[in-house]
């Protein structure tokens, strides 16, 4: 396989709906074992996951040799971190609480080497060119990153239909926990102004001609977003996972122990 071949934005111009797993525990071995569990995409979280440049380079290690597209939230919009977020060789980013038509325009330049943006150039250091073994790197790098606008406030709502149509946008995906919270139900995704939001933005996406994506916290919810056009789905979070069943294997013994 071509290495510089984005797999995962050519699956998003397929009929396929795509699942995913977040990433968070900021460990290879857990990226691994979730790289391996037969989801279609990880994504390896640096927003609220306790991860640096360190740890999202030895996790993209780790999820190499699976067949599962590895997708990496980066903390913010800062283009220094995109850039080196890209020279670990990250092709797709999801990047967080993105609110007008502006500030998606500054990330599209971003993720692009000039004359188109304003990505550095630093091949010879960077596992995304195979540190300069890669020949073509250079010319064939902006078009196979895929760039996903994350939509979570009442700003990012107000604005998707410009978000969604700035040149360079692969996609957008929608946050319910934060977009609960600037609705003002903080801690409630499931409320049902914030359900219609979801779905609203999620037939405006998909109107506006680019594949819509969501969390989705259960499977009914899942349902519900793939009918209203969800194109790519996130089903869980590996923190979560590992919380909920540890818990319920010690409340089980405990239990039976009297």
């Amino acid at each position: 396989m071509d290495p510089l071949t984005n797999t995962f934005k050519r699956r998003l111009a397929g009929p396929d709906v795509l699942y995913g797993l977040f990433v968070g525990l900021a460990d290879p071995v857990a990226a691994e074992i979730a790289a391996g569990a037969g989801f279609d995409w990880v994504m390896i979280d640096a927003e609220h996951g306790p991860n640096d440049i360190r740890t999202l380079l030895v996790q993209l290690q780790a999820t190499a040799a699976y067949p599962v597209a590895t997708i990496v939230r980066p903390p913010n919009h800062d283009p220094a971190t995109i850039k080196r977020i890209l020279d670990l060789g990250a092709q797709t980013l999801i990047v967080p609480m993105v609110s007008s038509a502006d500030e998606a325009e500054a990330l599209v330049a971003a993720v692009r080497y000039p004359p188109r943006g304003v990505r550095g150039v630093g091949t010879a250091l960077a596992r995304a060119a195979r540190w300069n073994r890669i020949p073509d790197y250079l010319e064939r790098a902006d078009e196979e990153i895929c760039l996903i606008a994350q939509i979570e406030s009442s700003g990012g709502l107000e604005n998707l239909a410009a978000i969604a149509a700035v040149d360079g946008v692969d996609a957008l995906f929608v946050g319910p926990s934060d977009l609960a919270a600037s609705l003002g139900h903080l801690g409630n995704p499931g409320h049902p102004e914030v359900q219609d939001a979801v779905v609203g933005a999620l037939t405006t996406i998909t109107a506006a001609g680019r594949p819509a994506g969501v969390y989705a916290s259960t499977g009914e919810a899942a349902t519900t977003y793939v009918g209203n056009g969800a194109r790519f789905v996130a089903v869980g979070i590996d923190a979560a996972l590992l919380a909920t069943a540890t818990r319920d294997l010690a409340r089980t013994f405990r239990t039976d122990s009297g």
